[in-house]
């Protein structure tokens, strides 16, 4: 079973009303998004479809619908009767071959496009944290950190999700949370690549500074540093695109 991320916070943005009411593919998207990241766990029960109508501000019509697509996509089976209810399936792992072709196939443009946009997310949510974090935010922040010392190839993969958008969810800000789960599931398994050449000791370190400043209340620093975290992955992922164009 994979391990879920545990931030509230993520939960209550993943879950907060929707700003178009009465559609389906919106509240589909979100438990896409906290399926796909982890925010709920494999085999998690989810809410009834009252209790999500209500967390969405839809109908339970609306709802229904919802997760219709989510078991035609496999992300959801859902049992009659007593015990009954709608759980999540996870997707499988996605292994290194993959993900070599995946990032073959992404051009060097691109790459630097994605960490252009992930910069300005991650980097303002970095400041605001260290602006607005709880004392929760900075327990939860500083575990997220610790989650990289030792993890290998796609638990290092997770623990990197996880620390930023623990981040995003400390900055207090519900829209530059949603752009960094948008981000992370769209791009985030791309960035974060489990094939080796991330040095998770180092990032671990780079995870902890970044920790270090927010709870100092240093955004100018937060960012700064979570900035050339990002940059210096999309620049290690540049050299392993290239390599295996000349493999």
């Amino acid at each position: 079973m994979r391990r879920p991320l545990t931030s509230p916070s993520a939960r209550s943005v993943l879950f907060a009303p929707l700003d178009q009411t009465g559609r389906a593919e919106l509240v589909a998207r979100r438990l896409v998004d906290a399926i796909t990241l982890g925010v709920l766990a494999d085999r998690e029960q989810l809410p009834s479809e009252a209790e999500l109508a209500e967390q969405f501000g839809v109908s339970t019509v609306t709802v229904r619908e919802a997760l219709v697509a989510l078991r035609q996509q496999g992300l959801v089976r859902t049992k009659r009767g007593r015990g009954g209810g709608s759980f999540v399936c996870a997707p499988p792992e996605e292994n290194d071959d993959t993900w070599r072709t995946r990032l073959r196939e992404v051009s060097l443009s691109e790459l630097r496009d994605i960490g252009d946009h992930y910069v300005a997310v991650a980097g303002a949510a970095a400041r605001l944290a260290a602006e607005r974090s709880s004392t929760e935010d900075l327990a939860r922040l500083q575990l997220a950190a610790e989650d990289l010392d030792g993890a290998a190839g796609t638990a290092a993969t997770r623990a990197e999700r996880q620390f930023h958008l623990e981040v995003a969810a400390a900055s207090q800000s519900p829209r530059l949370t949603h752009q960094e789960i948008r981000l992370q599931s769209e791009q985030g398994a791309l960035l974060w690549l489990p094939l080796g050449h991330h040095d998770p000791v180092m990032a671990c370190s780079e995870h902890r500074a970044i920790s270090a400043a927010i709870a100092q209340a240093d955004g100018e620093l937060a960012r700064k540093l979570t900035e050339r975290h990002i940059l210096d992955t999309i620049d290690r992922l540049g050299e392993v695109h290239l390599d295996l164009l000349g493999s």
